[in-house]
């Protein structure tokens, strides 16, 4: 009985409110942390003076601090230097910052393994560098990047459960909250998140090799 009242519809809707914002901080992270990290990743691979020893660092710095602490900087400190950010501006930028510098990397790595072959051979054919990189480089760069992008991004949707600390109302903050209820629903309401979360997982990963063989 204590299931059927767990699955009931208002502890249903409140669930899925939760799995909406979950969503959709996801959906805006990836795009925000993509568009970075093709920037930046870019800049490094190009090895700009000044400008790419200094990413260099910053990406590094980042990616060696805890996420949870970035989430909490985004909320808490940077109001003290008059940036202030709701839970889910908060959310959004540390995950943006964080995956932003992961992917970063995966760029960087994806374009570096471009045989210098062809690079050669696109300048000797009279394109420039910045032709060579967008024609040459980008294209088979990023067919090769899908698979680590694609962790990448189901570790953040993932990793938006952390922001329960900052009480942003995501699906894990409303799980939590259904079962204080009563903690007989700790096991159905557990396995519905559960689910949830391999639902759109697992459908990102069928997205991905179905690209990964189209491209191929």
């Amino acid at each position: 009985m204590d299931i059927l009242h767990a699955f009931s519809a208002d502890n249903m809707r409140f669930v899925l409110e939760g799995f909406y914002m979950t969503l959709k901080v996801a959906a805006i992270s990836i795009v925000l942390s993509f568009i970075v990290g093709v920037v930046v990743g870019t800049i490094r691979y190009t090895k700009l003076m000044v400008v790419s020893p200094i990413l260099a660092i910053v990406v590094e710095l980042i990616r060696n601090l805890p996420l949870l602490l970035i989430i909490f900087f985004a909320r808490f400190a940077l109001p003290d230097i008059g940036i202030k950010f709701g839970a889910m501006q908060a959310t959004i930028f540390a995950l943006t910052i964080f995956e932003g510098a992961m992917i970063a990397e995966i760029v960087r790595s994806g374009l570096n393994s471009i045989d210098k072959g062809q690079i050669e051979a696109a300048r000797s054919s009279g394109l420039g560098s910045v032709q060579t990189l967008w024609h040459i480089v980008l294209p088979q760069g990023l067919r090769r990047m899908v698979p680590p992008l694609v962790s990448q991004f189901i570790s953040l949707l993932k990793d938006t459960s952390l922001a329960i600390v900052i009480s942003l109302p995501e699906l894990m903050h409303h799980a939590k909250i259904v079962i204080g209820q009563n903690y007989n629903y700790t096991l159905p309401i557990l396995c519905l998140v559960a689910l949830m979360y391999f639902t759109v997982n697992y459908a990102l990963s069928l997205a991905a090799r179905r690209m990964e063989s189209r491209m191929g």
